[in-house]
């Protein structure tokens, strides 16, 4: 087989994934298994265990129940952002994003805040009505732990579909409409098997996040609601049945590429052809009255999504019968004389310069392979596709515990390198880059690259006047997510990372694990600062998007 400059830059990323995916997967499930790799005990113990078998349904059944409410509250405010103009709408977006950003376990403490016995709302209620005990009882509930999954992903949605709807040529619809179809009808046969790509793409990683949930699974729900992600932890962490976490981890692995497998073949059958317009010709200002008081509908319930972390900052001002910045000016000192102390700029630093890094990573992993799949072929592009989206279906657990035994000694020794670090978040940000990608790769018309070739253009000048001033909306979300990953990523940091390179998850997970008001107002206040970090951070990359880049 020749070795085309394209065969050869498609190696690149399957290196990656063989160094940083591959290895340290077989490393810790050979140690696991005491070098047994192909033991099959742990598997008929897990198998024929009716609880195991009991958390296997119940993760896979709540992840497409959250996925489906996910897309029900996602798909709205995409609309909203794709085909309307309206004061704020910048700030709106960037602040939409944070949720998904933030470590889950605040996101859960965070719900625990507005709706636990002692949080904001039934507070409010027991004072306005006089209530001895608190009305709202969610606590350790399915509902809550639904409710947590779509505010935690619902920004997925919001974004990749928004993304590419923003510049769907509007054409089609307004043909329809002039051969009689209404609105409901025209979208239903025109626009949204134009968008089915995108929609897949983001229920994709609802589902996903959904069926490897752990922090929102551990503190919003009970023993009766853990997941495999949970079931894993207990086993690695709790018990030191690392056999039986490892069996477990394969089981999840196996479900998830089916999952995956399954999907990409349904996605290369939904992919189309589409026009794309620049975002000016597509969004109108809302005129109508109907259509302004959606807006504003629209808005209140981002606002309304956005109220447990709200209700974090409330927390996190409350000292006593008042507030006060008490608990931020208490980040700042180091009371009790600690060896590992960092100041917030120091670790807020260390969030935003791995951040940057795992994002020029899985730009480059995630556009190589983007462009890899979206190549047409009769065979293996579905199975391909769904082996690079197998980092999400991982145990960051056992991913983390992977990167400790397989990068331990030479010839690569990382340990005390904040190259593991930036190397395991970039694991786990590529696959967005991919899935953002994906869709409007697959969507261009043939026709736009035979011309170019036709008129004498070289592969690489096609790319560059042809390829990028289209794709460079999604490459630009694509870059967003990836460093979102990064901002808010805590599982294998808290593995991975020395002192001196603390992140702001970990740094907020240490203080939550201290006990005491001042450790936990503290927690608060670093969430807070977390929270105005990355919206700052999508607010300029928004404002330079709709400026520049999709003027195309």
């Amino acid at each position: 087989m020749t070795l085309t400059p394209r065969r050869i830059l498609i190696l690149l990323p399957l290196a990656y994934l063989a160094l940083f995916f591959v290895y340290p997967l077989l490393a810790i499930l050979g140690r696991s298994l005491d070098g047994s790799a192909f033991g099959l005990d742990p598997f008929v113990r897990l198998l024929g265990d009716s609880y195991y078998l009991g958390r296997i349904w119940f993760t896979t059944w709540q992840a497409a129940v959250s996925t489906l409410l996910t897309l029900a509250v996602g798909l709205p405010v995409a609309y909203l952002f794709a085909r309307r103009e309206f004061p704020g709408k910048t700030a709106l977006k960037a602040v939409s994003t944070v949720p998904f950003v933030m470590p889950t376990i605040v996101v859960a403490t965070g719900f625990v805040a507005l709706l636990g016995s002692r949080g904001l709302l039934n507070t409010f209620l027991m004072d306005i009505f006089g209530l001895e005990s608190p009305p709202i009882r969610v606590a350790n509930t399915l509902a809550l732990i639904l409710a947590a999954h779509a505010f935690y992903n619902y920004a997925i949605v919001v974004r990749i579909v928004s993304a590419f709807w923003a510049n769907v040529d509007p054409s089609a619809e307004e043909s329809a409409a002039m051969l009689g179809a209404g609105r409901i009808r025209a979208f239903l046969h025109v626009t949204l098997p134009i968008l089915m790509p995108a929609i897949v793409s983001s229920a994709l990683l609802a589902f996903a996040f959904s069926f490897t949930s752990f922090g929102v699974i551990l503190v919003l729900g009970g023993p009766e609601f853990a997941t495999l992600e949970v079931s894993i932890y207990e086993l690695a962490a709790r018990l030191f049945r690392l056999e039986l976490a490892a069996a477990l981890a394969i089981v999840q692995m196996a479900f998830t590429y089916v999952f995956l497998l399954v999907y990409a073949w349904l996605q290369r059958r939904a992919s189309v052809p589409v026009g794309i317009v620049p975002r000016e010709a597509v969004a109108r200002p809302a005129r109508r009255a109907g259509e302004t008081v959606l807006v504003f509908a629209l808005a209140l319930g981002v606002l309304v999504l956005l109220s447990p972390l709200l209700s974090l900052v409330e927390r996190a001002a409350s000292v006593g019968g008042g507030y006060s910045l008490d608990h931020f000016r208490g980040l700042f000192s180091n009371e009790r004389g600690s060896y590992f102390y960092l100041s917030p700029v120091m670790i807020v630093w260390n969030s935003l310069r791995f951040a940057g890094a795992a994002m020029v990573v899985s730009l480059a992993v995630g556009a190589v392979s983007a462009y890899f799949l979206s190549r047409p072929r009769r065979r293996g592009t579905s199975a391909a596709d769904a082996l690079f989206m197998m980092p999400l279906g991982v145990s960051a657990l056992i991913m983390g515990f992977g990167f400790l035994v397989a990068f331990n000694r030479g010839p690569i020794d990382l340990r005390g390198s904040w190259v593991i670090l930036v190397a395991a978040h970039s694991l786990l940000a590529y696959p967005f880059v991919i899935r953002t990608l994906l869709p409007v790769l697959r969507g261009l018309p043939p026709a736009l690259r035979e011309a170019a070739a036709i008129l004498g253009a070289s592969p690489v000048r096609a790319f560059l006047h042809v390829d990028l001033p289209i794709i460079s909306r999604a490459l630009l979300v694509g870059a967003a997510f990836a460093f979102a990953v990064s901002m808010g990523e805590f599982g294998a940091s808290l593995l991975l990372v020395r002192p001196e390179f603390a992140t702001m998850p970990v740094a907020i997970f240490r203080l939550l694990s201290q006990p005491g008001e001042a450790n936990l107002g503290q927690a608060l206040a670093m969430s807070s600062l977390l929270m105005a970090v990355v919206a700052l951070g999508f607010a300029a990359i928004e404002r330079f998007r709709y400026r520049d880049v999709g003027g195309f």
